[in-house]
């Protein structure tokens, strides 16, 4: 920066005047001013005068890449409540996850994945659990200026709203077993926290807005912008501390550029209305709102009193979740730990980021052939200091044994077309015709990789499965396979799609773009959402039904056991003779219930769903009578039933009292309803459809 708008900023942050400043260094006011508008620049002995005016060195000054002012204390700004009296009670994005460890490590990581700066190496995440407690805990707390908070966390956790309720929680836990787990998320060779603290960046993107991704590559595993929101969700206190080092510079420097931010709901402190969240930083001189703050480059000892030292200089950041748990390690249980029954016991959350990093992304911690694995990835426990867990490295051959064996042996060339012998690996081409934009001309024919590969004793317990992925090669979902014939041996498989494909694989860019618009929130499926249906036509989501049923076939055909041969003449002979008596008749078995081959929804001018369902109908199965049923499809707890308006038959079917009555000797049906928009608990545009059929064979002759 010039010497001329440097030495302006530091006046105004100092809210000292050209003329203060002229006083203290001897000279008059059209000097200095000679000096800001850059036609003049101080003499040397004039620059000493005026480091001492500002309190700094004379190597602050020359170099110009930090203010004189960045030692000074950091402080909260909380945002005011709206004028119109609107009130949140908190943070939206955050409620679309669950405070689960295992959806954090999936998040952070795979937004660690997308921000990968040297394509080269592998990004490096670690996982650093740290149990606070006594001196330890008050040194940290006053680090953070616990005091000025409090007023603040106790107006929330008197209100009876779900958020005032965890926080409560967290606070009388904090206070009554003097202990605080804190969360530490760091990440090297990655992008940063670059950009200014409010305009367009990966900054504000993560600290001052919601529901911005930032994120513009195809192959980029996020696209909702929320998977930042699992790290406040995932703190009973909202609290998240940053500690970023940039891949380009931002006012000059790189290293230890912190900032803070709390969601807390509305409260009202002595009189005071508060809207939400609050920034930990230092206060911004060239704000309007005196109260706003921006981030600050903390020196190393401050640093480490964060809890939020780096390793290295190598580009990353480092998020603390202060006040850690775990409510969904409640649920699950573990054998290890029966006998705790805290939501964070850093022992049950050690155990459930290791397995759930192994899980998630064993595909991006291998590599093979010429590639170098994209993520590595571990987890170690701390409390006070010390270590209660030594840093352990995910390892996929260990957590993932089948399943790295069959990406390893892809990535080395080394498959085969047929498993013939044991640690083989299989390998066939699925196709998947992707659609073409609206308005943006045609797809194409991507072929997908299917890999196949006998399943380990070492495995998750559940073979027989396809797990599929896209390019940043974290799992998206992994599926039974249907229709095996009895005595198919254990297998595993992994589809390969998009970008994972390979960089020969047609149209991998398109197919990468489609199955990433085609992924909800929590990106562990692929089929219709509201982004496929914007981006492409209302029906795109067909495409994927049929990948889906194209890599069953394949698997199906990969591990079919081989079909003995029969000796030519001892089945002409069989075919000559007969057995006497009659003949038994072959048993007879019960036609199975219909199922939904098609689905076509739509929300209408009223706000309801509209859908036209397509019905397979076994051989026999015609005297079956499903009776359809619509529901929401939430992420958490039962699924809301919905009523219809009207239900009609459109094809070989009648509906009497709420049931498809198909005709005799049908093959496929078709019928349409509208749901009640009277009996949704929410808009249909903010929720998804399951329609599923009731089959009652009472009736059947």
């Amino acid at each position: 920066m010039d010497f001329g708008p440097w030495l302006a900023r530091q006046l105004k942050q100092s809210h000292m005047s050209q003329a203060e400043l002229a006083q203290r260094v001897g000279l008059t006011r059209a000097a200095v001013s000679a000096w800001i508008t850059g036609r003049a620049t101080p003499r040397e002995e004039t620059i000493a005068k005026i480091a001492e005016a500002l309190d700094t060195d004379l190597g602050t000054i020359h170099t110009r890449t930090a203010d004189t002012l960045a030692g000074l204390p950091v402080s909260w700004s909380h945002r005011p409540g709206y004028a119109d009296g609107g009130r949140d009670f908190g943070n939206a994005a955050a409620f679309a996850f669950e405070a689960d460890v295992e959806v954090l490590a999936r998040e952070a990581t795979q937004n660690s994945l997308d921000e990968r700066l040297d394509l080269n190496q592998p990004v490096r995440v670690r996982y650093t659990l740290h149990e606070l407690t006594g001196e330890a805990l008050a040194r940290f707390r006053d680090e953070i200026r616990w005091d000025d908070l409090l007023p603040h966390y106790e107006a929330a956790a008197a209100q009876d709203q779900k958020v005032g309720r965890v926080i409560a929680a967290g606070l009388r836990d904090m206070y009554e077993r003097d202990r605080l787990v804190l969360l530490r998320v760091d990440d090297y060779n990655a992008s940063g926290l670059t950009g200014d603290d409010y305009e367009t960046g990966r900054f504000a993107a993560v600290v001052r807005r919601q529901l911005d991704s930032h994120k513009s590559a195809s192959g980029a595993g996020g696209s909702y912008g929320l998977g930042k929101a699992t790290l406040w969700a995932t703190s009973r206190l909202g609290l998240v501390l940053m500690n970023s080092t940039l891949s380009e510079p931002h006012e000059g420097r790189t290293e230890r550029r912190l900032i803070g931010r709390l969601d807390l709901p509305w409260r009202e402190v002595d009189g005071q209305p508060w809207a939400g969240p609050a920034w930990f930083g230092r206060p911004d001189p060239d704000a309007k709102d005196a109260d706003v703050t921006r981030s600050w480059w903390a020196d190393e000892e401050s640093v480490e009193r964060l809890h939020l030292t780096r390793e290295s200089a190598e580009p990353g950041t480092s998020f603390l979740v202060v006040g850690a748990h775990d409510v969904a390690s409640l649920v699950e249980g573990t054998e290890r730990n029966d006998d705790v029954e805290d939501d964070d016991s850093v022992h049950r959350m050690h155990h459930r980021l290791l397995e759930a990093l192994g899980r998630n992304f064993w595909a991006a911690m291998t590599g093979g052939g010429t590639q170098r694995p994209l993520l590595e990835a571990s987890v170690r426990t701390l409390r006070n200091g010390a270590e209660i867990f030594p840093e352990t490295r995910v390892d996929p051959r260990v957590t993932q044994p089948s399943r790295t064996r069959a990406l390893q042996a892809f990535l080395d060339g080394t498959t085969v077309e047929r498993l013939t012998e044991s640690g083989q690996v299989a390998m066939a081409a699925v196709p998947l015709v992707v659609p073409g934009r609206t308005g943006h001309g045609s797809g194409g024919e991507h072929q997908a990789v299917l890999l196949v590969t006998e399943a380990d004793d070492r495995d998750d317990g559940k073979p027989n499965r396809v797990t599929t992925m896209r390019g940043n090669r974290m799992t998206v979902k992994a599926g039974w396979v249907p229709g095996l014939p009895v005595g198919t041996n254990p297998f595993q498989a992994v589809l390969l799609a998009g970008n994972a494909a390979g960089d020969d694989a047609p149209f991998a860019d398109e197919a990468e773009a489609f199955l990433r618009a085609s992924e909800p929130p929590e990106h562990d499926k692929w089929g219709q959402t509201e982004e496929l249906r914007m981006l492409y036509s209302p029906s795109a989501y067909r495409r994927i039904a049929a990948l889906t049923n194209q890599t069953n076939k394949a698997v199906r055909d990969l591990v079919a056991l081989p079909k003995k041969k029969r000796n030519g003449g001892s089945e002409r002979l069989r075919k000559s003779l007969s057995v006497g008596g009659r003949k038994a008749a072959r048993p007879t078995t019960a036609a199975g219930p219909p199922t939904l081959e098609e689905l076509d929804a739509r929300i209408d001018g009223e706000g309801a769903w509209c859908v036209t369902a397509e019905v397979r109908i076994s051989a026999g199965g015609d005297s079956w009578r499903p009776a359809p049923v619509a529901k929401l499809d939430v992420r958490s707890g039962p699924r809301p039933v919905l009523a219809w308006s009207e239900l009609v038959a459109v094809h070989n079917c009648e509906v009497v009292d709420g049931a498809i009555h198909f005709a005799p000797g049908a093959r496929s049906a078709t019928f349409r309803g509208t749901t009640d928009v009277s009996t949704h608990p929410v808009r249909a545009a903010y929720s998804g459809l399951v329609v599923e059929l009731r089959t009652d064979k009472g009736g059947q002759a």
